[in-house]
């Protein structure tokens, strides 16, 4: 429950911060108050703006004392509502992004959590070096965001979650002490590693300010092709070639069906049809290596057994930077392409690889019969088994009937998802969203070990208090 903030303690925040670490300006807070879809819109007494480790700290520590809860927020591009306050005070680190330090020969950036994930990508490269999550938001992500939700993004299927590419975190748990845990080493076998609890704990084990990044070396070939295919069982086996053709090069393997493609053309302005004919599906395959023209090659031969064998309808290569980035753009575009469409049931799913096309099979099936006249967009990480399934009111409908059965129908798709041997949140979390639902699919022994983590760590519940266990 969230408690009301004394204005005792709210004296005391402003007298921490100073000058320009906080703000109560309705126009100021507006933005950091409402989801981007219009989902979620919430409240607050005051917006904390620490710069510095030791004044979040303070600021924790306050609040502590006083058991006034705390919501954390990163660039506010979260999908479950995390991250919007209903009363508690709102901390963002948006004035601690800080780039402390780049290493080439650790392959290690540090960076503040308020850091965004573009500038990261830059500080990287201004190394020789590159940091390899990629998110159509990193203008706006923040680091601290990422490591708090276990964001994926579309290269998971080669470097993994963000859990993977962490090597240490500094942190401000829920006494306010800081956690000082920002090493550099790839192996650290001395017991409980605290750095992955807070990875994914989505703010509520305490609020990170920094963190030892992985980097990789610049890769010398690339090669992005957008292929047309019959259906998901295809791209099953596309993916299977692939692998086998480029090995490890596999950068990247998207699945996008015809609706969501048509909606970004339709809604999304200079977007160009990727082939010249439509097809039920597309697969868009980046591979990357680091020898000099290796990538290409193996694209291109890659393409050419697909064809042969009827397994790919038409393809296109990208010939130039510009292009490959209108291929992505594609991608990328697919969640803001449907939002002039309507009320929709959005989900976040993943299931075993070789399930997703039955996932798909069955979801729509269902779908179809549960809402008659549905539009339905299927797309995401095909190599990592992450799905993006959502379901849109009939075109030309009112939304309200629609929005007022979305919790019965994403139980359907929730519960088919699972029974394949899935998780209904692959890469969003949980947020307000979804905390309650996830208890029908956990087990006993892991919510309770969750619930006595968590009581143990925050015992007062002020940390990001409405979401998780």
């Amino acid at each position: 429950m969230t408690i009301a903030v004394p204005a005792d303690v709210l004296s005391r925040l402003k007298a921490v911060l100073g000058e320009g670490g906080w703000s109560q300006d309705p126009e100021r807070l507006a933005p950091k108050l409402l989801e981007w879809r219009d989902r979620w819109s919430g409240t607050t007494p005051i917006l904390l703006l620490p710069k510095t480790t030791a004044e979040a700290a303070a600021v924790v520590g306050v609040c502590a004392e006083a058991g006034v809860a705390i919501t954390p927020q990163g660039g506010n591009t979260g999908l479950v509502g995390g991250q919007i306050p209903q009363g508690e005070v709102l901390l963002s680190l948006e004035k601690m992004r800080a780039v402390r330090d780049v290493d080439a020969l650790d392959d290690v950036l540090v960076a503040e959590a308020g850091c965004t994930l573009a500038a990261v990508h830059e500080a990287a490269l201004e190394k020789g070096r590159r940091f390899p999550l990629n998110l159509a938001s990193e203008g706006t992500a923040t680091i601290g965001g990422l490591i708090s939700t276990n964001a994926g993004g579309t290269a998971v299927l080669r470097y993994g979650m963000m859990r993977e590419l962490v090597l240490g975190i500094e942190a401000v748990l829920p006494n306010g002490e800081v956690f000082e845990g920002l090493k550099r080493l790839r192996k650290d076998n001395t017991g409980y590693d605290l750095k992955q609890l807070l990875i994914g704990a989505e703010g509520t084990l305490g609020v990170i300010t920094a963190a030892s990044l992985k980097l990789y070396p610049v890769l010398a070939s690339r090669a992005v092709a957008v292929a047309g295919i019959e259906s998901p069982a295809v791209a099953l086996q596309l993916l299977a070639r692939a692998k086998d053709e480029a090995g490890g090069a596999v950068e990247a393997f998207e699945l996008m069906g015809r609706q969501g493609v048509e909606f970004v053309l339709r809604n999304i302005a200079d977007q160009r049809d990727p082939l010249a004919e439509p097809h039920p599906w597309y697969v868009l395959v980046e591979f990357a290596s680091g020898e000099p023209g290796s990538a290409e090659a193996a694209m291109e031969r890659f393409l050419a057994a697909g064809l042969e064998d009827g397994l790919v309808r038409d393809a296109v290569v990208a010939q130039t930077e510009a292009q490959a980035k209108a291929l992505w753009s594609i991608r990328e575009n697919q969640s803001p392409g449907q939002k002039p469409e309507g009320a929709t049931w959005k989900h976040d799913v993943s299931v075993p690889v070789s399930r997703v096309a039955d996932f798909i099979e069955e979801a729509s099936s269902a779908m179809t019969a549960f809402a008659p006249g549905c539009r339905i967009t299927a797309f995401g990480h095909m190599g990592d088994g992450n799905i993006h399934y959502d379901v849109i009111r009939p075109d030309g409908a009112p939304d309200a009937p629609h929005a007022s059965r979305r919790e019965e129908g994403s139980r359907i798709v929730h519960d088919i998802a699972d029974a394949l041997g899935g998780s209904i949140s692959a890469e969003h979390g949980l947020g307000v969203m979804k905390t309650g639902e996830a208890e029908r699919y956990k087990g006993a022994a892991e919510v309770a070990a969750l619930r006595a983590l968590r009581q143990a760590l925050d015992p007062k519940r002020i940390m990001n208090p409405r979401v998780l266990f």
